[in-house]
């Protein structure tokens, strides 16, 4: 029986260290998880360490009940797998708090209760740089979080200049970007480029098809260069479409109605299309993120604003049979899961999806994930051109031999 025992313990600490961390909520009952500058509404969670920055991390818990939520940090590899630090090593002060910041909202259709706090605080401070998750807990279960952050604390050793291009290798269409970049060490030492330095890539901070596992493609004891790497070809894409709710008394941008329907509020978007045209058509957009918002607000939005039930329409004379349709976007952190699948209604001709959203401004894309496939596509509905403004992140981390944690050391975001 002890054998037994000692077998799962082992078996469940294996499969932690190797699970992968995404932001995400694991309770129906929490809504709206935000994690970012304060300030700075639309970056990337992402401080610098020793500095000033303060990230703020605010979610809704939908009733005016009492809960009693904490959190505890946790330190990561660069692949957001769990490190083999403790505690005591990347953090000076508590380990775990609770969260006595909170509020009910107020006027609203859907009650909820708004909770918040700040990363790092008087108690709690980050002593090396890297990726980091913070596990959100009730009644202190830490082994059933009920959601999590992902974010990064940043050591800047090095500089990174990066550009994007049209013209590939790969293809004549002008459906792709080409990303280079270079990094100036600035006298930081690397030894083994190889094997010490990791590079991720996102492009508007999504993770399907994030890049990972590249080696430059010319470095010198001063700079690595990654230039015309096959590695770093993305589709361009296509601006996103964005729809804003902030008022219930006029329908707002990319909005066809908005109705009361007892007791809640729902948002008709506008029937969306697919993309024939192969002309590019500059759009302003923020690159699939959000904003909670209420015009005219008297008290805080994030107690004041409403959720509402947004209704996506997208008309399609038959259904994809070769794979499946998403609707991306930071509102649900970019992943790809039946929260946000379309569903093909053979009735309307269409793919719907109804998805309870806080009252703001959105940004979203059709992705297509073929069968088989992790990496999404916005081709098959929204077309792909080389001229879209996307948003491309860059991390380089840094292990030297005999380390046990990965520095972040430079990040850089062009748009």
């Amino acid at each position: 029986m002890r054998k037994t025992l000692f077998i799962l313990s082992l078996f469940f600490c294996i499969s932690l260290s190797a699970q992968k961390y995404r932001t995400q909520i694991f309770n129906s009952d929490i809504k709206t998880l935000q994690i970012g500058l304060m300030g700075a509404q639309l970056s990337l969670p992402i401080i610098e360490l020793n500095s000033s920055d303060i990230l703020k991390i605010s979610f809704d818990e939908m009733s005016h009940n009492a809960h009693s939520y904490s959190y505890k940090v946790v330190h990561c590899n660069a692949d957001w797998t769990l490190s083999e630090l403790n505690s005591v090593e990347y953090l000076s002060g508590f380990t775990a708090l609770n969260i006595t910041d909170f509020a009910q909202s107020i006027n609203t259709t859907f009650q909820y209760t708004n909770y918040s706090f700040q990363l790092p605080n008087s108690e709690m401070n980050f002593k090396i740089s890297g990726n980091y998750v913070v596990l959100l807990f009730e009644d202190n279960l830490v082994d059933k979080p009920v959601a999590q952050a992902c974010f990064s604390v940043v050591e800047p050793r090095i500089s990174i200049s990066a550009t994007v291009r049209g013209n590939t290798d790969t293809e004549l269409s002008g459906r792709l970007q080409q990303l280079d970049f270079e990094a100036a060490l600035n006298g930081y030492t690397v030894k083994d480029v190889s094997s010490e330095i990791k590079v991720v890539v996102r492009q508007n901070n999504r993770i399907d098809n994030e890049i990972t596992d590249i080696q430059p493609t010319y470095f010198s004891n001063s700079t690595l260069k990654y230039i015309n790497n096959k590695a770093l070809i993305f589709e361009g894409g296509n601006e996103y479409h964005r729809f804003d709710f902030s008022s219930v008394y006029a329908a707002g941008e990319g909005i066809a109605e908005i109705r009361y329907s007892t007791p809640h509020y729902e948002v008709m978007l506008n029937n969306d299309k697919i993309q024939t045209s192969k002309i590019y058509s500059s759009d302003r957009d923020v690159n699939g993120k959000f904003i909670i918002n209420l015009q005219n607000a008297q008290v805080d939005d994030n107690i004041s604003a409403d959720y509402m039930l947004i209704h996506f329409n997208l008309p399609v004379k038959q259904p994809f049979f070769d794979g499946q349709l998403f609707i991306g976007g930071e509102f649900n952190y970019n992943l790809l899961n039946d929260a946000v699948r379309l569903k093909y209604d053979g009735k309307s001709e269409s793919y719907v999806q109804t998805i309870l959203l806080k009252q703001g401004g959105y940004n979203y894309q059709y992705w297509f994930l073929p069968k088989g496939e992790r990496k999404a596509s916005c081709e098959r509905v929204d077309g792909s051109f080389w001229q879209t403004e996307n948003e491309y992140s860059i991390y380089i981390y840094h292990r030297p031999w005999g380390e046990r944690y990965d520095r972040l050391v430079g990040v850089k975001v062009i748009q």
